[in-house]
């Protein structure tokens, strides 16, 4: 179909008014993709590149997960569409977790949120920590990543968890890591980390507040637990 078809332009402007209308709802899975594609490409039609997109991954989040060369790999797809659809994911991430930065009380329900969004479906373990000051407020760029392994491994050292805490002056931290494997049982070592983590926190006068585990679609709470 030519760049300048003017059926799949009028298409892409009924796409549009109906995204303005009434949001998402409504709106068929492919088609969400599809109007996503129309942001990074201007002209060519892009439903055929949505439908292989979403039989490819299976949905919007593991199509924004995907890497460049996965990516790439489905025809319609070109150099700058990866960049943009990350663009998109890093604009979300970015909004969710400064709506934590703007709560009056962080709450590590809406933090598991976040996290699972951030981590949750990476294929490697990453380990994060929240850093609260004394009225239990997530400081301003208060979320870092401590440490990044292997798909099964990540090692977090007290002392630079404290170091940066005290940096930034926090009274409390809620700790995070994500399970690769979808299991978010705490493992052996997960564990004895937290006690570490919160023994050498408590040292100085902070408090671990929560350690979560996340996956996509699930959480595990230390605190619920009963393990902190």
């Amino acid at each position: 179909m030519p760049a300048d078809d003017p059926h799949h332009l009028g298409h892409r402007q009924r796409l549009r008014e109906r995204f303005l209308k009434a949001g998402l709802e409504g709106l068929a899975d492919y088609e969400v993709v599809e109007l996503v594609l129309t942001l990074a490409i201007p002209r060519a039609d892009v439903k055929a590149p949505a439908k292989r997109l979403l039989a490819r991954f299976g949905s919007l989040r593991a199509v924004l997960d995907a890497s460049s060369e996965e990516l790439q790999q489905i025809p319609g797809i070109g150099p700058v569409t990866p960049a943009a659809l990350r663009l998109i994911r890093e604009v979300a991430h970015l909004y969710l977790r400064q709506g934590q930065e703007e709560r009056e009380i962080a709450d590590p329900a809406a933090l598991a949120e976040y996290w699972q969004a951030r981590i949750g479906g990476l294929p490697h373990e990453v380990f994060q920590v929240a850093y609260l000051d004394s009225g239990r407020r997530l400081v301003r760029g208060g979320i870092e990543t401590l440490e990044e392994g292997t798909v099964d491994w990540a090692a977090v050292y007290p002392r630079r968890l404290i170091e940066s805490a005290l940096k930034r002056g926090a009274a409390a931290l809620v700790l995070a890591h994500n399970h690769p494997s979808g299991d978010v049982q705490p493992s052996d070592q997960d564990r004895a980390l937290t006690r570490a983590l919160a023994l050498a926190a408590s040292s100085v006068q902070i408090e671990v507040l929560e350690h979560l585990i996340v996956t996509r679609t699930r959480v595990f709470s230390f605190r619920k637990a009963g393990l902190l």
